[in-house]
Protein backbone atom coordinates (compact mmCIF):
# COMPACT_ATOMS: atom_id res chain seq x y z
CA UNK A 1 0.00 0.00 0.00
CA UNK A 2 1.34 3.32 -0.95
CA UNK A 3 1.15 6.57 1.25
CA UNK A 4 -2.08 8.30 1.39
CA UNK A 5 -2.82 12.09 2.91
CA UNK A 6 -6.33 13.19 3.87
CA UNK A 7 -7.47 16.53 2.11
CA UNK A 8 -10.73 18.36 2.28
CA UNK A 9 -12.01 18.41 -0.93
CA UNK A 10 -11.98 21.69 -3.42
CA UNK A 11 -13.49 22.84 -6.58
CA UNK A 12 -9.89 21.38 -8.38
CA UNK A 13 -10.99 18.14 -7.33
CA UNK A 14 -14.35 17.79 -9.38
CA UNK A 15 -13.04 15.87 -12.24
CA UNK A 16 -11.73 13.58 -9.89
CA UNK A 17 -14.44 13.25 -7.14
CA UNK A 18 -16.89 12.70 -10.05
CA UNK A 19 -14.59 10.19 -11.79
CA UNK A 20 -14.63 8.16 -7.86
CA UNK A 21 -18.90 8.25 -7.69
CA UNK A 22 -18.99 7.24 -11.06
CA UNK A 23 -16.69 4.58 -10.10
CA UNK A 24 -19.31 3.14 -7.67
CA UNK A 25 -22.39 3.39 -9.83
CA UNK A 26 -20.53 1.56 -12.56
CA UNK A 27 -19.29 -1.17 -9.86
CA UNK A 28 -23.35 -1.48 -9.19
CA UNK A 29 -22.68 0.23 -5.56
CA UNK A 30 -25.45 2.89 -4.40
CA UNK A 31 -24.48 3.77 -1.02
CA UNK A 32 -21.22 6.23 -0.87
CA UNK A 33 -20.44 5.97 2.73
CA UNK A 34 -18.31 8.82 4.24
CA UNK A 35 -18.89 11.16 1.58
CA UNK A 36 -21.74 13.58 3.02
CA UNK A 37 -24.78 13.24 0.42
CA UNK A 38 -22.19 13.51 -2.34
CA UNK A 39 -24.79 11.36 -4.45
CA UNK A 40 -27.78 13.46 -3.17
CA UNK A 41 -26.11 16.39 -4.48
CA UNK A 42 -27.51 17.98 -7.85
CA UNK A 43 -23.93 19.31 -8.33
CA UNK A 44 -20.73 19.42 -7.22
CA UNK A 45 -20.99 22.80 -6.10
CA UNK A 46 -23.66 22.28 -4.15
CA UNK A 47 -22.06 19.25 -2.17
CA UNK A 48 -18.89 21.42 -1.73
CA UNK A 49 -21.63 24.22 -0.14
CA UNK A 50 -23.08 21.47 1.94
CA UNK A 51 -19.81 20.26 2.98
CA UNK A 52 -18.72 24.17 4.25
CA UNK A 53 -22.15 24.21 5.79
CA UNK A 54 -22.15 20.88 7.85
CA UNK A 55 -18.29 21.60 8.94
CA UNK A 56 -19.90 24.92 11.39
CA UNK A 57 -22.03 24.09 14.41
CA UNK A 58 -23.51 27.51 13.63
CA UNK A 59 -24.84 26.69 10.08
CA UNK A 60 -25.35 22.81 10.22
CA UNK A 61 -28.28 21.46 9.64
CA UNK A 62 -30.81 20.92 12.70
CA UNK A 63 -31.49 16.86 12.12
CA UNK A 64 -27.73 16.49 11.69
CA UNK A 65 -23.90 17.01 13.53
CA UNK A 66 -20.71 19.41 12.44
CA UNK A 67 -19.00 17.02 10.50
CA UNK A 68 -15.65 17.01 8.30
CA UNK A 69 -15.26 15.18 4.95
CA UNK A 70 -11.63 14.43 3.71
CA UNK A 71 -10.79 12.50 0.48
CA UNK A 72 -8.14 10.34 1.36
CA UNK A 73 -5.76 11.35 -1.79
CA UNK A 74 -2.63 8.73 -2.58
CA UNK A 75 0.97 10.82 -2.65
CA UNK A 76 2.05 9.07 -5.44
CA UNK A 77 -0.53 10.15 -8.42
CA UNK A 78 -3.10 12.28 -6.62
CA UNK A 79 -5.60 9.31 -7.00
CA UNK A 80 -8.88 9.60 -4.93
CA UNK A 81 -8.39 6.42 -3.00
CA UNK A 82 -11.01 6.88 -0.69
CA UNK A 83 -13.25 9.55 1.28
CA UNK A 84 -14.17 9.75 5.38
CA UNK A 85 -16.45 11.51 7.01
CA UNK A 86 -15.72 12.19 10.51
CA UNK A 87 -19.02 13.89 12.50
CA UNK A 88 -17.84 15.99 15.85
CA UNK A 89 -19.96 14.62 17.86
CA UNK A 90 -23.50 12.38 18.15
CA UNK A 91 -27.42 12.77 18.19
CA UNK A 92 -29.48 10.43 18.95
CA UNK A 93 -29.25 8.93 15.78
CA UNK A 94 -25.61 8.89 14.98
CA UNK A 95 -25.43 7.01 18.57
CA UNK A 96 -27.77 4.25 17.95
CA UNK A 97 -26.54 3.33 14.17
CA UNK A 98 -24.19 5.61 12.98
CA UNK A 99 -21.42 7.04 15.20
CA UNK A 100 -18.66 9.16 14.54
CA UNK A 101 -16.45 8.47 11.22
CA UNK A 102 -17.99 6.73 8.08
CA UNK A 103 -15.79 5.84 5.02
CA UNK A 104 -15.33 4.14 1.54
CA UNK A 105 -12.94 3.09 -0.31
CA UNK A 106 -12.87 2.81 -4.07
CA UNK A 107 -13.86 -1.01 -5.40
CA UNK A 108 -10.71 -1.05 -7.99
CA UNK A 109 -8.31 0.15 -4.75
CA UNK A 110 -10.10 -2.69 -2.11
CA UNK A 111 -8.05 -5.43 -0.38
CA UNK A 112 -4.99 -3.14 -0.38
CA UNK A 113 -4.65 -2.09 2.75
CA UNK A 114 -6.21 1.60 1.77
CA UNK A 115 -9.85 1.44 4.72
CA UNK A 116 -7.29 0.70 7.70
CA UNK A 117 -4.87 3.40 6.89
CA UNK A 118 -7.75 6.05 5.76
CA UNK A 119 -9.49 5.25 9.19
CA UNK A 120 -6.05 5.08 11.09
CA UNK A 121 -5.89 9.13 9.68
CA UNK A 122 -9.21 9.69 10.79
CA UNK A 123 -9.05 8.74 13.74
CA UNK A 124 -6.05 11.19 14.52
CA UNK A 125 -8.22 13.99 12.92
CA UNK A 126 -10.62 13.04 16.15
CA UNK A 127 -8.31 13.31 18.96
CA UNK A 128 -7.57 17.17 17.61
CA UNK A 129 -11.59 17.30 18.43
CA UNK A 130 -10.83 16.12 21.52
CA UNK A 131 -12.56 13.12 20.96
CA UNK A 132 -11.92 10.48 23.92
CA UNK A 133 -13.75 7.74 22.13
CA UNK A 134 -15.29 6.95 18.92
CA UNK A 135 -17.93 5.19 18.09
CA UNK A 136 -18.15 3.37 14.02
CA UNK A 137 -21.06 1.02 13.15
CA UNK A 138 -21.13 -1.32 10.09
CA UNK A 139 -23.95 -3.53 8.65
CA UNK A 140 -22.92 -7.27 10.04
CA UNK A 141 -22.51 -8.77 6.28
CA UNK A 142 -19.77 -6.26 6.08
CA UNK A 143 -17.03 -7.84 7.05
CA UNK A 144 -14.19 -5.67 5.26
CA UNK A 145 -15.41 -2.67 7.63
CA UNK A 146 -15.62 -4.56 10.91
CA UNK A 147 -12.01 -6.18 10.02
CA UNK A 148 -10.83 -1.97 9.26
CA UNK A 149 -12.66 -0.78 12.21
CA UNK A 150 -10.92 -4.03 14.94
CA UNK A 151 -7.38 -3.19 13.13
CA UNK A 152 -8.07 0.04 14.07
CA UNK A 153 -8.78 -0.95 17.71
CA UNK A 154 -12.36 -1.20 17.68
CA UNK A 155 -14.45 -3.35 20.21
CA UNK A 156 -17.55 -4.57 19.17
CA UNK A 157 -20.31 -3.41 22.14
CA UNK A 158 -23.81 -3.95 20.38
CA UNK A 159 -25.49 -5.41 17.83
CA UNK A 160 -28.78 -4.29 16.48
CA UNK A 161 -31.74 -4.45 13.47
CA UNK A 162 -31.94 -1.29 11.52
CA UNK A 163 -33.80 -0.98 8.05
CA UNK A 164 -35.15 -4.12 6.32
CA UNK A 165 -34.03 -6.12 9.38
CA UNK A 166 -30.69 -5.51 8.40
CA UNK A 167 -28.09 -6.20 11.53
CA UNK A 168 -25.72 -3.48 12.63
CA UNK A 169 -22.47 -3.67 14.65
CA UNK A 170 -21.26 -0.59 17.18
CA UNK A 171 -17.96 -0.38 17.70
CA UNK A 172 -15.98 1.74 20.08
CA UNK A 173 -12.14 2.85 19.64
CA UNK A 174 -10.41 4.45 22.51
CA UNK A 175 -8.15 7.49 21.31
CA UNK A 176 -6.28 7.87 24.52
Amino acid sequence: MEEIKLIRPQKLHEAAVLDYKEEYFSNGENDLHGSSLLTEMTSYDDWLAHLAKQADSATVSSDWVAATTFLAVRQRDQKIIGMIDIRHYLNDFLREFGGHVGFSVRPTERKKGYATAILRLGLDYCKTLGLERVMLGCYKENSASASTIIKNGGILTKELSHEAGKKVQLYWIDLS
